[in-house]
């Protein structure tokens, strides 16, 4: 069919034809939105609205111009790109438009040409989607595609008014500008599931009906037109289906019901008062995100941590994550380890979840796959809507050059009123940053400092109001973290002697890899005369000085090879001018401590240890399609890549342990990368690797080597034997 208005030319003589053409041809109303097997809200199968009833478009003939028109008419500025074939999964119903012709400037896509709407030969299998920009349109009108800023839970009891987090209120929708109520005559509790997920909590609850109906009788409430249909299983009120247009009474009241109330379920860690219960072992963790709520999915089979890889990853199952970790829905479902590569296994594959599953480890997956054709590369990930709990609002940066750095300023309560004030910066370390940082929302902490003379800050705002601050790094909050109560003590005072940070969004994540340990490890007589720089660097027992001359060592060697799997490269904390030089190993060393090795009796307690005093990083090997970066020789930069790997060899001075003065028996062998979290990661962690190991007084076997602080109980009394790893004198 040709454009109305070509029709109306020809008429232009015959008025009342024309009127009737005008009437015929005025623009057709339909809704849009996303739907389908999606990993974020800005992307999905394009679905249309219209008569009552959701159907699809076909691909034929679609282009970039109109998925342009698509998105600027769900509210996105514009469109990144667009997908034939039903990649979204299949669609149901009528196929609404085919043969779309887009010039990119229509305000709907029923003003584009197509072949009439309903008129198709297409099949589902031809559904087309978008992927739309994550920018919104400045103030633009509601539409079905419902943002987190167009709903909100507002309090009406005054004893929710002063939660944090709210989880009990009318659901108010903005519509035209203006905030309105939902009719709650075919309200179901799937919907109210929905609801809550999306502001961040796991599930919904019952509520006392009768003191909301009284509410509702004393003031006048304004309903919104419609109303939702959702199945429960939706990461977002958007993907609910829109029920038929309400009939509403003049008076603005439900014919048979009042405005919807959510009452909903905080996660454990949300709770207001700390919740009792036993709590199980997790078999789901996150792991490398910047902020709460996200990360790489990590499942925990047959005692071994593993990955899950993305094929079929969608924001389905990410919400089956999210909710078993006590968030709401997800955000997004992240594919392509984009929150850094995990190690061991990938444990599942092809995940696919109903969305009320109470364990991802519950969905079905490919079993015949498992991990069959999945890297690390390919780690699936999400985030998750966390509560609104106000912290960002107790804290700041200030006099920084950008938002990302700055004087640390936080608002306490002080003589019965809040204050803006400073934090001592004596004992400011990494972990105390990493907490400001992650409660701000600006990611990871790259530096702490302890003197912030660079950064003046405001002024009404110099005096210590926290001090004497030890946080472990999980912590939600910095109130959350150990610290001094009404008695502050910091000598040099604030100022320019208070805690400062330098935030970013990404960080490295070191990790060990535990098979290298465990196949390299041997035991040497090593002679005197050949220890001299050994003992130089101090890297033997303490009994060395009365060793005779002519006797030796005998030490447990082994390599490490350390991956940075993060997402931003591992620097020395030190700077370049700082770095000492070492005759032995002629280089510089840019880390004075870099790796822990100890040697521990069954009991924990420290038998020997390596006294590796410094240490040199560089790229020995890199994943393909990496260029090594970092370099030891000719005082090269120090540092290790991301996807590149730092290998000590087994035949390096000082690394090894002297076990000189051991005595025969059963052992844990300990490693410990960046013990003093000197530098900034995303996951301390996976920076412990423990063996079993056992010395007869001849020999010695490591075994069981694992990333992690703890044993299996499988493996707690297990010994293998005489295997391929136990080694002699070299």
């Amino acid at each position: 069919l040709k454009p109305c208005k070509m029709w109306i030319s020809l008429f232009r003589q015959k008025r009342f034809v024309k009127m009737l053409l005008y009437m015929s041809c005025s623009p057709t109303k339909i809704q849009l939105r996303l739907a389908g097997e999606k990993r974020k809200h800005n992307e999905g199968r394009v679905e249309v609205f219209y008569e009552e009833e959701w159907g699809t478009v076909c691909d034929d003939d679609f282009t970039i111009h109109a998925a342009q028109v698509v998105c600027r008419e769900l509210g996105y500025s514009e469109a990144v790109s667009w997908s034939p074939s039903s990649k979204y999964g299949k669609g149901e119903g009528r196929i609404w438009f085919d043969n779309v012709h887009c010039t990119g400037n229509e305000k709907s896509l029923a003003q584009c040409e197509s072949n009439g709407i309903g008129v198709s030969d297409c099949k589902h299998t031809e559904d087309v989607g978008v992927v739309c920009s994550d920018k919104r349109i400045p103030g633009f009108k509601f539409s079905l595609n419902i943002q987190v800023e167009d709903v909100r839970i507002r309090p009406i009891l005054s004893s929710y008014r002063k939660r944090n987090p709210v989880t009990e209120g009318y659901v108010e929708v903005k519509d035209g500008g203006k905030w309105k109520q939902i009719c709650d005559d075919e309200w179901t509790h799937k919907n109210s599931r929905v609801i809550c997920g999306m502001f961040g909590f796991p599930g919904d609850k019952r509520y006392n009906t009768r003191v909301y109906k009284m509410f509702a009788r004393r003031r006048k409430p304004t309903y919104w037109d419609y109303s939702i249909n959702c199945t429960g299983n939706e990461a977002h009120l958007s993907s609910c289906k829109l029920g038929h247009t309400l009939a509403i009474k003049a008076n603005g009241t439900c014919e048979q019901g009042t405005p919807v109330v959510v009452s909903c379920v905080p996660g454990r860690a949300f709770a207001p008062t700390p919740m009792a219960g036993y709590r199980k072992q997790p078999l789901v963790r996150l792991r490398g995100g910047a902020v709460v709520g996200e990360g790489r999915v990590e499942v925990l089979k047959n005692g071994e941590w593993g990955t899950i890889c993305d094929d079929n990853w969608n924001l389905v199952a990410a919400t089956v994550v999210c909710r078993e970790l006590g968030f709401g829905s997800a955000k997004e479902a992240l594919s392509g380890g984009q929150l850094g590569q995990g190690m061991g296994p990938v444990h599942m594959n092809e995940v696919k979840c109903s969305g009320f599953e109470k364990s991802v480890t519950e969905c079905p997956f490919n079993m015949d796959k498992d991990s069959e054709g999945c890297s690390h590369e390919e780690d699936a990930g999400v985030r998750c809507n966390v509560p609104a709990m106000g912290f960002q609002r107790r804290l700041r940066l200030s006099g920084g050059r950008n938002h990302f750095e700055g004087r640390v300023e936080v608002l306490m309560e002080r003589n019965g009123s809040l204050v803006w004030g400073t934090v001592c910066g004596e004992g400011w370390g990494t972990m105390e940053a990493m907490v400001f940082c992650r409660q701000l929302g600006l990611g990871f902490a790259s530096h702490a400092f302890q003197e912030t003379w660079n950064w003046p800050g405001a002024v009404n705002a110099d005096s210590v109001v926290m001090s004497g601050v030890r946080c472990a790094g999980t912590e939600m909050s910095l109130s959350h973290c150990l610290h001094h109560g009404e008695y502050l003590s910091c000598p040099k005072g604030g100022g320019r002697f208070a805690a400062g940070v330098s935030c970013s969004e990404t960080a490295p994540d070191l990790v060990l890899n535990p098979q290298v340990v465990e196949q390299t490890t041997y035991l040497e007589d090593r002679p005197m005369f050949m220890l001299q720089c050994a003992y130089e660097e101090n890297c033997l027992g303490s009994t060395f000085s009365s060793t005779p001359a002519n006797s030796y060592r005998r030490l447990l060697r082994f390599s490490s090879q350390i991956h940075n799997n993060g997402q931003s490269d591992f620097r020395p904390k030190a700077s370049r001018e700082t770095w000492v030089w070492h005759d032995c190993h002629r280089h510089y060393h840019s880390m004075e401590v870099f790796t822990h090795y100890d040697l521990l009796s069954n009991n924990g307690t420290k038998v020997a240890e390596g006294h590796k005093a410094s240490f040199c990083l560089e790229d020995s090997e890199c994943d393909e399609g990496i260029e090594k970066r970092y370099e030891c020789a000719n005082f090269g930069e120090q540092g290790i890549t991301v996807g590149c790997w730092d290998t000590y060899r087994h035949d390096i001075d000082c690394q090894w342990v002297d076990i000189t003065d051991v005595k025969p028996g059963d052992y844990i062998f300990q490693i410990v990368i960046n013990p003093n979290y000197e530098v900034a990661e995303s996951d301390y962690t996976n920076n412990i690797v423990k063996c079993r190991c056992r010395y007869d007084g001849h020999r010695i076997w490591m075994y069981n080597c694992h990333i992690g602080g703890s044993f299996s109980a499988e493996t707690e009394d297990t010994f293998p034997g005489l295997i391929n790893n136990q080694v002699t004198h070299r």
